[in-house]
């Protein structure tokens, strides 16, 4: 027994997995603490995921693994440390002090793209990279790929030619899902398909430029990750460097992220995944269902699945309702959702005239709620794409009810805070020549050409030996004097940051009419970046995983005590509230147009709708207006199309919803009863006229 083990071994035994239902527990215990065969844990929505999760990462220590030797992947930063400090407080319960000095040693816990750059970094030499890489977020990557297409002249062709952020996406795209060009061009951008040719020269062009800056984008941490491991030297060296590999969300993982675990773990031996087939939302990421649906089948003998179906958020009639929409897709592991939380509401199916009616029935109801005790921020709106709640929003500001819209702008996004990482990414990598394009031409009176010129001298000289640019001539020297210090690190990290926000202040104010509520998102910035050892740390984790700021909603968020929240399905993902609105719940807007022109899209459209749905814990209202007005005219016009309740509540599973509808007009003072009442079957009488 080694000393991690005795240590282990001499404290007192506490039943810390007493409050885990049986599920979770079969979960937790798998392979008594040692790296046995794959699991796959099918985790309902709230069924304790997370915590099951970081139960099995705490049992796995008490029974003696090393947390050095353990890799566990998630979706975001936050997840990470949110298990950290739940492996924690767990050991803690068991092992007392040792329990929280050896969860400490859980360093290797983050997303993917996180720990792809880190074993990069390390492994930088053996692949022919240099470590002092920088990473390109979204933004950087299509400004590269700009400069290279209109390098190419594809700027200039006759024919319309795809912009840079389709060009991305597509690049993205096939890498991600590692499928053909035309193969992807042919499913997604089938208007792309005559550039076939070009996109493929201006890829490998883009890939040359990568190369010659020495920066990767994101999908680079995963491809270079993958095609790292398919060395067998350098494969077989990192798997030794773990003893089990555990995966957060596994639905929302690609082809490549699969690859990368199946060239770790071949055998399956110590690879725990978790997830949910029915929440796999996100094939415009490249994510595929396929991975956690043929996970199984992947190893022999199969790996043991472990369904975890109690819900502890929602009520009976809510989850035996996305239970029937769920059960009618195509293909999943069986499951149906059960609750101890019984209630004699059902989930109501809302029929509006349109949608100036359907903002007046969520206006209405929300302030119901607040009177009868339930707060703004426990109440939420939910909509497919994010411009259906513009009638909805105008509404609420009508009605002085404060909200905020996720799903937005996000905060590194924001112009001032992408030239302040610019500034620190040109100091860390002088090949980066996009970071430098920007930052030059941040100085007064330097254009395009006129950086593009600085930065060629650049190439063969000092930036201190060069001439100042002749209309930037007085900002000149300050700013030379301020790259240099960078590149020299005269000011201590995290100082640097003080540094170049001085310098960039002056700037802000000329370029930005509201530089003193962007100078607030600056010094938040300097605050994250004292969290950092390194600007080499902070540039690489904050591009891989933003952290949330005001920037990260779609508008400011009123000054209020309480406010609503207003969410795309997709940023609500993972999230509940007591009292859930979603709107337009009508063929072409959930199955959305766009994604109904494949089975595989249709199926990812109805397990959105059960996304949506599993997010109520008490109320759930499902609203379907029956007419939308189309170019541009207001309800006052007549030019209007009629919509169809969404095809995934078909008639035969409509018993599990409340049918109501939401009339035109009201008295005043009408009570909600007369408000709100169910359909009238006016067909009886029809006939009984000429019985």
């Amino acid at each position: 027994m080694n000393a991690h083990a005795a240590a282990i071994k001499t404290a007192e035994p506490v039943d810390y997995l007493a409050k885990l239902n049986e599920g979770q527990r079969r979960a937790v215990e798998h392979g008594g603490g040692k790296a046995a065969s794959p699991l796959l844990i099918i985790a309902g929505a709230g069924s304790g995921k997370t915590n099951t999760l970081a139960h099995r990462v705490a049992h796995l220590i008490a029974e003696g693994a090393d947390p050095r030797r353990m890799l566990l992947l998630t979706f975001s930063r936050r997840a990470a440390d949110d298990m950290r400090r739940r492996v924690e407080r767990i050991a803690a319960s068991v092992l007392g002090a040792k329990g929280s000095t050896l969860s400490e040693g859980l360093a290797w816990a983050g997303t993917f793209h996180a720990i792809g750059a880190r074993l990069l970094r390390e492994h930088a030499f053996q692949i022919g990279l240099d470590p002092s890489f920088t990473i390109h977020d979204r933004e950087d990557s299509a400004d590269l790929m700009n400069l290279v297409r209109h390098e190419l002249g594809f700027s200039k062709k006759e024919n319309r030619f795809p912009t840079k952020n389709t060009c991305l996406t597509v690049y993205s795209r096939v890498v991600n899902a590692q499928e053909e060009l035309e193969g992807v061009l042919k499913e997604a951008f089938p208007w792309c398909l005559d550039c076939a040719a070009d996109l493929r020269t201006l890829f490998s062009a883009y890939v040359e430029a990568k190369l010659q800056n020495n920066v990767l984008d994101y999908d680079d941490l995963l491809l270079w990750w993958s095609q790292m491991v398919a060395e067998p030297m350098i494969a077989a060296d990192i798997a030794a460097r773990f003893d089990h590999v555990l995966v957060d969300e596994y639905q929302d993982t690609n082809r490549l992220q699969s690859s990368i675990l199946l060239a770790l773990k071949p055998d399956g031996h110590g690879l725990t995944v978790v997830g949910d087939d029915a929440q796999s939302i996100y094939s415009f990421r490249a994510a595929t269902v396929r991975n956690i649906l043929d996970f199984p089948a992947q190893f022999s003998p199969p790996a043991e699945i472990v369904t975890l179906d109690r819900n502890y958020r929602s009520t009976q009639p809510i989850l035996s309702a996305a239970n029937a929409v769920i059960s009618l897709a195509s293909e999943r592991f069986t499951k149906n959702l059960w609750t101890d939380r019984q209630s004699a509401e059902k989930p109501q199916l809302v029929t509006v005239r349109d949608e100036t009616s359907q903002a007046d029935f969520v206006a209405t109801r929300i302030l119901e709620n607040r009177e009868e005790g339930m707060t703004l921020k426990q109440q939420a709106v939910l909509f497919r794409t994010s411009h259906h709640s513009g009638p909805l929003e105008v509404e609420l500001v009508r009605r002085n009810i404060p909200f905020v819209k996720f799903g937005g702008l996000k905060f590194l996004d924001a112009a001032h805070v992408k030239d302040m990482l610019a500034v620190l990414r040109w100091a860390q990598n002088p090949r980066d020549r996009v970071a430098g394009f920007r930052v030059l031409q941040l100085l007064p009176g330097v254009g395009p050409g006129g950086a593009a010129k600085v930065l060629d001298a650049v190439d063969t000289d000092d930036i201190a030996a060069l001439p100042a640019p002749p209309r930037a001539s007085e900002d000149w020297p300050a700013f030379v004097a301020m790259v240099q210090a960078l590149r020299t690190s005269q000011d201590a990290w995290p100082g640097e940051m003080e540094a170049v926000r001085r310098w960039y202040e002056p700037h802000l104010d000329r370029m930005h009419e509201d530089a003193t509520v962007r100078r607030a998102d600056l010094l938040q910035l300097e605050q994250i970046a004292a969290s950092y050892p390194s600007r080499e740390r902070f540039l690489t984790e904050l591009t891989l995983d933003p952290p949330s700021a005001t920037s990260d909603e779609a508008g400011p968020p009123s000054r209020d005590e309480d406010y609503l929240i207003l969410s795309t399905i997709h940023s609500a993902k993972g999230q509940e509230w007591k009292s859930v609105f979603v709107l337009n719940t009508v063929d072409g807007c959930l199955p959305a147009d766009v994604a109904a022109g494949s089975k595989n899209e249709l199926e990812e459209e109805r397990r959105l709708l059960y996304v949506a749905m599993t997010r109520a814990r008490d109320s759930l209202h499902l609203i379907t207006p029956q007419r939308f007005f189309t170019h541009g005219q207001h309800a006052q016009g007549d030019r209007h199309i009629y919509a169809n309740r969404t095809r995934f509540i078909p008639a035969a599973i409509l018993s599990h919803f409340e049918q109501v509808m939401w009339p035109m007009a009201r008295a005043s003072g009408a009570s909600r009863a007369a408000a709100v009442h169910k359909p009238v079957d006016l067909r009886d009488r029809m006939r009984g006229m000429w019985r």
